[in-house]
């Protein structure tokens, strides 16, 4: 049997309390890393939380792009509906200043036909046709209608229905309007109608 003296004795003591004190530092540090571990998951925001927020943000935006497109639209409509009534209030307003404008006319001509009825002298009557065809002339060219001038001039398909050829003996008249058998107008600077008329050939 082994005897153990008391130097013996300590050195086993000290020997077992280092390893003691090893082990309890050993768990003491995987304690204190497990604990850091725990705090610093519970920092971290949850993925299913992150996940809503983002689906949330998205559904509003989507909310708010629906929302602005639905008032746009309405607008735009509204802004047609206006543009169109605005049209056909133009085109009745043009409409109605040209009747009213044609109204002096109109009592003109009735007053020649109840003079011309009883009229005895032929040329107070023509006089008076005359003054009523000015007149109408003046208050259409006011409008902006303008007679064409084409006797003497150019044919131009543009301007001009041709409704016959006729041989000519001169030739500077050839390929020229040399009568005029329904007078062509232009509205404003636009051809209104085309001038028949018969051309030398």
């Amino acid at each position: 049997m082994k005897i153990f003296n008391k130097k013996d004795m300590k050195s086993k003591e000290s020997k077992n309390n280092t390893i003691d004190e090893s082990a309890n530092e050993s768990e003491i540090s995987q304690q204190n890393e497990d604990t850091s571990n725990a705090v610093a998951v519970e920092g971290l925001p949850d993925a299913e939380t992150a996940e809503s927020g983002d689906i949330e943000k998205l559904e509003y935006a989507l909310s708010e792009a629906k929302d602005k497109y639905l008032r746009l639209y309405s607008d735009f409509d509204n802004y047609k509906k206006r543009i169109n009534r605005e049209k056909i209030d133009l085109i009745k307003s043009a409409g109605q200043d040209i009747m009213a404008s044609i109204l002096p006319m109109l009592d003109d001509m009735e007053r020649a036909i109840k003079a011309m009825s009883d009229a005895k002298d032929i040329n107070a009557v023509k006089e008076g046709v005359q003054l009523v065809f000015q007149k109408m002339k003046s208050i259409t060219e006011g409008k902006g209608l303008k007679a064409m001038e084409t006797v003497g001039q150019v044919f131009d398909a543009d301007l001009h229905d041709a409704i016959a050829n006729v041989p000519v003996k001169e030739e500077k008249q050839k390929g020229k309007v040399i009568e005029e058998i329904e007078k062509g107008y232009y509205l404003n600077d636009k051809v209104l109608r085309h001038a028949k008329v018969i051309v030398g050939n």
